[in-house]
């Protein structure tokens, strides 16, 4: 499966659940497995071993699974009256998800409770169906595809989809009062190399049952791949924002030279900076609209997003980042006047690092797309040094699903960009900045740092928004016949920055 098939996929299926049909009063609990020992070291020590033997590859479902189209796939879903935990007194519910269609393997998926694990067995009639829907061979291949957590979000007793797990190593979570958008992967390998990128799978899940008046669920996973295996323990906690935090020992089987840590992917399609290229009723069209990183020195930067012609990655070298996360800052239903897709209720995702993480770079990709069903955005923490074969490599870091970061600078945040070309010639920027303490003193005293690693800056202005109470910053730049241009913009007063530092790649 390639980027575009999972995530397609995926933004279809995740939050799926039963529009139509009957449900029985009385339905069997599902079936789990005997129980076997479970402790914190079980998936590390399994991980461990596999990675000292060569990788096996899983066998896939049968072949009248992976040949159901998407309508065949959306005429089955879980009956919610056989949850893991219904009728009992823990802050979760657990559903699963069938394999099939793009999904072309079952996961081991395993309860915990007092030191014990059990195996949830696959079950079929744990799905209602319609009468179309297809007769489909069962044998010792099959596994459910994923599952997803639901829970109190925002009413006593209804408990409400918040995170999915399912494809890969891929998941994602919402806060309180948004819909899913963006996902987070366990790892990325070889990210946008020519070579061709590996996409290591979650094949194992230990789930430790919640404890009654608490949002946190604990889960444990097993991570595998040609390259390399790995244990992970994620805690996720509910809420506005939800909140995950991640604990992960990788076991490299070769030498890993382009590793993305805390893997992030999102769609961009347009903005005001590249609306001429969409005929479209909408203004916008995204799920994120930047990048926001907490250097190691303490600067907040935003790059603007933006959907290339051709593949772009951008590197913003670091030593121990304070944090990074795709963030979505439209949140106006005029900001994108969709009345289905919602994307003013898209989360922003924010990871910050546990420990000290070294040197390196928060690396962003930006892969052309025509179409808002492709994810075509992904930022990650990639380690300078090479994660040598046979060495164990441990990271953690904390993810917020939601909105702004709760630790940064407290400078003027950038709440828009815009773009366009000038009769005159050049190209005219505007960038806007939110109405903030540090802004509300006379504008004139400001310094306007604006550069461009190559062309002109012909002009910058700055000004007051009466729309926003913020400032506007404008500016025109030539090329002066460059294919790219890396732009750059911060506002000081007397030498402190009052302002994020705004970053943008123009490309012809």
């Amino acid at each position: 499966m390639d980027r575009r098939q999972f995530l397609v996929a995926a933004a279809a299926f995740a939050g799926a659940g039963p529009t139509f049909g009957q449900v029985p009063d009385v339905v069997p609990p599902i079936n789990l497995g005997d129980a076997v020992p479970f402790d914190v070291t079980s998936v590390i020590e399994r991980a461990r071993a596999m990675a000292a033997q060569p990788y096996q590859t899983r066998k896939m479902v049968p072949q009248a699974w992976r040949d159901m189209d998407y309508d065949q796939y959306r005429l089955f879903w879980f009956n919610t009256k056989r949850s893991i935990w219904r009728d009992t007194d823990r802050p979760a519910q657990m559903d699963f998800f069938l394999p099939g269609l793009y999904f072309d393997h079952g996961i081991e998926v395993n309860i915990v409770e007092n030191g014990q694990a059990q195996t949830v067995a696959f079950d079929l009639s744990a799905f209602q169906r319609t009468d179309k829907a297809p007769d489909l061979p069962i044998d010792d291949t099959l596994g459910y595809s994923g599952f997803r957590l639901r829970g109190e979000i925002e009413k006593e007793g209804i408990f409400q989809e918040y995170a999915v797990f399912q494809g890969a190593s891929y998941f994602r979570a919402l806060g309180r009062g948004q819909g899913y958008g963006l996902s987070a992967r366990g790892l990325a390998l070889n990210t946008a190399d020519a070579s061709g990128e590996e996409f290591p799978d979650f094949t194992a899940f230990w789930v430790e049952a919640p404890v009654a008046g608490s949002r946190e669920v604990v889960m444990h996973a097993l991570l595998d791949s040609p390259s390399v295996t790995g244990a992970y323990r994620i805690v996720t906690r509910h809420g506005d924002p939800t909140e995950m935090r991640v604990e992960a020992t990788i076991f490299p089987r070769v030498d890993l030279s382009h590793v993305g840590i805390a893997p992030l992917t999102s769609m961009f399609l347009f903005d005001e900076t590249n609306r001429h290229r969409f005929n479209d009723f909408r203004p916008q069209v995204h799920d994120s609209d930047g990048l926001l990183v907490h250097n190691g020195n303490g600067e907040m930067l935003w790059r603007a997003l933006a959907n290339p012609v051709s593949l772009q990655v951008s590197s913003f070298v670091d030593e121990n980042p304070k944090g990074f996360g795709l963030m979505q800052r439209a949140r106006d239903f005029n900001d994108f006047a969709d009345l289905e897709a919602h994307y003013h209720k898209r989360p922003s995702l924010w990871i910050e690092p546990r420990e000290n993480w070294g040197k390196g770079a928060v690396t962003l990709v930006e892969i052309p797309a025509d179409r808002e069903i492709y994810d075509n955005t992904v930022a990650y923490w990639r380690p300078r040094d090479v994660i040598k074969a046979g060495t164990e490599f441990s990271m953690s870091y904390d993810m917020q699903w939601g909105g702004e970061p709760t630790h940064r600078v407290d400078v003027a945040k950038v709440i828009n960009s815009r773009m366009g070309s000038r009769f005159s010639g050049g190209h005219l920027t505007t960038v806007d900045f939110e109405d903030h303490a540090l802004l509300t003193a006379d504008l004139n005293d400001l310094t306007l740092a604006v550069t461009s690693n190559t062309g002109d800056i012909l002009g910058t202005i700055i000004q007051r928004n009466p729309s926003t109470g913020g400032a506007r910053l404008a500016f025109t730049f030539d090329p002066e016949g460059a294919k790219s241009v890396e732009l750059r913009a911060q506002l000081l007063r007397d030498g402190t920055p009052v302002s994020e530092v705004w970053m943008y790649r123009w490309t012809v």
